[in-house]
């Protein structure tokens, strides 16, 4: 998860003095240095701290200094300042809702995603800030015609392609097409689930964790039979998605390819 092993070695938590205060808002993922527990943060009072792992398991921490771990980085949590009478509503996603917001005519910049599952969870938390950005989501039928697919696009400085790959991990088939794309314009990032229902934590749909499925068989029928849910795929998933509702429903892995490919298809291209 990070690049060393914080707790081994001569590593050392930092003096009280040398490390950034973080607030504990909820849905902050972080790390306990001590136990190695990582989890969302579901509960703060003036004491302690209360993580919720990706398996729906709470844990209570002491709000001590250098305590937990941001990102790799040790930091110290502290009571979140209690929340204004008039503070902004927040949209899905947690970005600040735009009120009385009309669309923006579309830019020629859009993100492609692999399948029409992978653009509904997008849409149900990203729907708003596309909407803002005027940025288009398109689904794609797989990725093994990728490259065809970015030259049929024609990216350029101000029509940049970004693309959503599942399970994108190192060795895959996957992460091999990928790097077939190489134009400064495509920004392609991936998540490592198989499919992207993996992406919305167990603790939502109130069982375990994913079930493992044998090769072999196809992955969402081997779900379902494994959850022992009498359903259709295409119900299953539609019981999947009604259980999602804001941006903490979803794994952090997810979160962030999202959140990089907006910022990557709405930037202005940089100069050189």
């Amino acid at each position: 998860m990070y690049e060393r092993d914080v707790l081994a070695g001569n590593w050392r938590r930092p003096g009280k003095g040398t490390i950034p205060s973080v607030p504990a808002e909820r849905d902050l993922v972080v790390e306990d240095a001590d136990s190695g527990f990582c989890g969302a943060v579901v509960a703060c009072d003036k004491e302690a701290v209360t993580l919720e792992d990706r398996f729906g398991r709470r844990r209570l921490f002491p709000l001590a200094p250098a305590a937990f771990l941001l990102e790799g980085k040790p930091v110290t949590l502290v009571r979140p300042a209690p929340a204004s009478a008039g503070a902004p509503r927040r949209s899905a996603s947690g970005s600040v809702a735009v009120e009385g917001l009309r669309a923006r005519v579309a830019r020629e910049s859009r993100i492609y995603v692999e399948g029409v599952h992978d653009a509904a969870l997008v849409e149900k938390i990203w729907g708003h800030d596309l909407r803002v950005e005027g940025v288009v989501v398109e689904y794609l039928e797989g990725v093994d015609d990728l490259p065809a697919i970015v030259e049929e696009f024609g990216p350029g400085p101000e029509r940049r392609l970004g693309v959503l790959v599942d399970h994108l991990v190192e060795g895959s088939k996957e992460s091999r097409i990928a790097a077939r794309v190489t134009s400064p314009h495509v920004l392609v990032v991936g998540h490592p689930f198989v499919d992207i229902w993996q992406a919305v934590k167990p603790s939502v749909l109130r069982i375990p964790a994913w079930p493992d499925v044998p090769r072999g068989v196809p992955w969402k029928e081997g779900v379902i039979a494994a959850l022992g849910w009498r359903l259709e795929p295409a119900d299953a998933w539609r019981r999947i998605l009604g259980a999602v509702s804001t941006y903490s429903d979803l794994e952090p892995s997810l979160l962030g390819r999202v959140e990089e490919l907006i910022d990557f298809v709405t930037s202005p291209e940089e100069d050189g």
